[in-house]
């Protein structure tokens, strides 16, 4: 009777084994990586945007400063579109730019124009010299020497003085002039005061490395002397060029935008260097 008992067990045992089925992994493709080695997902274009400008303030003056590193980020230099007219805003550009499928992240106005919006100086985009460098002698801001080139190839950028970026000739993709320099090998201006009288809105750009460019335009009116300290002194670049006054614009996100609608001529843009160009 107990061996038929143990047996009745057995028997009810292994029905109701094969009733229970144990999960078994799913089989992993030997091409997958494992969990830790799998890509940080990309960041959304304005989370991207975001990072690259922030508000400043220097000597009672506020100010938006974008920072930019090249080996992450591409700079394009632009004034008309494809029907060879003038973009003529940063809104209109932008609104093109991406209807074109390359938004840009950030733009700002790039140096002085001409009532048709042409450039005063030398204007390279694409590796293409579009308008010829300006030598001339004359009045107001541009012709205030020493002026100067900003320009830059991929990763690299710099600001030369006019006559040297002649005569040096270096690479570059993108290339603007415009006038004063504010920072010269980290001298400023020979005809700046401390804190002159005239105040505007003013923009310009600067460089900290081979690698780094800085955008900053002031959200009130500051003088020369104190715009030129805000990139030698606080942002560390030794070398600056101002772009322009009064008419100085810049589109970035989270509220940092200045002059959103104003007319411009040369743009200067920013771009995602992971995102396809146009």
């Amino acid at each position: 009777m107990a061996r038929l008992f143990s047996l009745l067990v057995l028997l009810l045992t292994a029905a109701c084994g094969a009733a229970v089925s144990t999960p078994r992994p799913a089989p992993v493709s030997e091409h997958a990586p494992p969990p830790a080695a799998q890509a940080a997902p990309v960041p959304a274009p304005e989370a991207t945007a975001a990072a690259l400008c922030r508000p400043a303030s220097f000597e009672a003056v506020d100010y938006t400063v974008c920072e930019v590193d090249l080996r992450r980020y591409r700079l394009g230099l632009f004034w008309q579109g494809g029907d060879g007219r003038a973009y003529g805003s940063l809104y209109a550009f932008k609104r093109a730019m991406a209807a074109a499928g390359d938004p840009p992240l950030v733009a700002m106005n790039a140096g002085m124009y001409h009532e048709d919006l042409s450039p005063v100086g030398l204007f390279v985009s694409g590796g293409r010299q579009l308008n010829p460098a300006n030598e001339a002698d004359g009045d107001g801001n541009f012709f205030m020497k020493p002026n100067g080139v900003f320009y830059a190839d991929g990763e690299r950028a710099g600001i030369l003085e006019t006559g040297a970026f002649l005569r040096q000739a270096p690479a570059a993709g993108i290339a603007t002039q415009s006038g004063p320099l504010l920072v010269a090998d980290g001298t400023l201006h020979p005809l700046f005061s401390d804190d002159g009288p005239s105040r505007k809105t003013r923009n310009g750009i600067g460089i900290r490395d081979d690698h780094t460019v800085v955008f900053a335009i002031s959200r009130d009116g500051v003088s020369f002397g104190s715009f030129a300290r805000l990139f030698r002194d606080a942002l560390g670049c030794r070398n600056a060029l101002y772009l322009d006054g009064s008419v100085s614009a810049l589109s970035a996100p989270d509220g940092l935008s200045v002059g959103w609608g104003i007319r411009v001529g040369p743009i200067l843009a920013v771009f995602d260097r992971s995102a396809p160009m146009s």
